[in-house]
């Protein structure tokens, strides 16, 4: 019986005393409160009551934002929502600088969320996202830095528009469109009237280029169709009989 007993106390014993940590886990490693080192990742040996170990892992962890009523500088209201890619640098400081790295890096992810966003106008909200994700990214990683974190790239992911600024955004592209196609149309008309001006001096200066173009015409007319077709004779075609006449 006696020996029964000492088998199970040292499987108890070995229990407590032996961790392992995967290649992605570190251990903090408290002794009577104090923390001494941070070990792993392989196998950990602990002394039981008096070792306590906590785990952290060093993998990239990817945090959806949830989505934030932001009213932009115009004054737009509108929702937006990010996802932040972070991992952890310094398993000591993420354990013993902060409660829970994981939520205060979720809600420090939020306020900032709303506070960029809020100072700027919808306009550049929607064109220059990469400006914002840039900046957001730096003001997270400088206040994550003391808990031993790194934010690596904050995206902002969708941004939800109210009804009506939907449907002004959309009278506003028609109107572009349409003001687009008439100046494309009054370029047209530009060029062809400067061709046309073109062609008219040219025929002033040589009168028998009115008459080449003429014939021209008259031949493309007989080629299309079978049809008869009355033309009248003009009179400079028979100037040079006249005139010897």
């Amino acid at each position: 019986m006696f020996y029964i007993l000492a088998i199970v106390l040292i499987v108890l014993f070995l229990a407590s005393a032996i961790k392992i940590l995967k290649e992605y886990e570190r251990g903090v490693i408290f002794r009577l409160g104090r923390v001494i080192k941070t070990k792993g990742p392989g196998l950990i040996i602990l002394i039981p009551v008096i070792d306590k170990m906590v785990k952290v892992s060093l993998r990239l962890v990817a945090m959806d934002v949830p989505a934030q009523d932001v009213i932009t500088r115009d004054n737009v209201s509108v929702k937006v929502n990010a996802v932040v890619y972070f991992r952890v640098m310094d398993p000591t400081n993420a354990t013993i600088e902060v409660e829970n790295y994981l939520f205060a890096t979720s809600q420090l992810a939020q306020t900032t969320l709303r506070s960029v966003c809020g100072q700027v106008e919808l306009d550049e909200l929607l064109a220059e996202r990469e400006k914002i994700n840039t900046q957001l990214q730096n003001i997270l990683d400088k206040h994550t830095d003391p808990w031993g974190i790194k934010v690596t790239t904050v995206e902002v992911k969708h941004i939800d528009l109210p009804q009506e600024m939907q449907r002004a955004m959309a009278k506003q592209a028609e109107a572009e469109r349409e003001r687009r196609a008439k100046v494309i149309n009054a370029e047209g008309e530009f060029q062809a009237a400067t061709r046309l001006a073109e062609a008219a001096g040219i025929i002033q200066r040589y009168p028998e280029a009115l008459q080449l173009r003429y014939l021209q015409t008259v031949r493309e007319m007989s080629s299309e169709s079978n049809s008869t077709t009355i033309f009248p004779l003009p009179i400079d075609l028979l100037s040079p009989f006249l005139k010897k006449t």
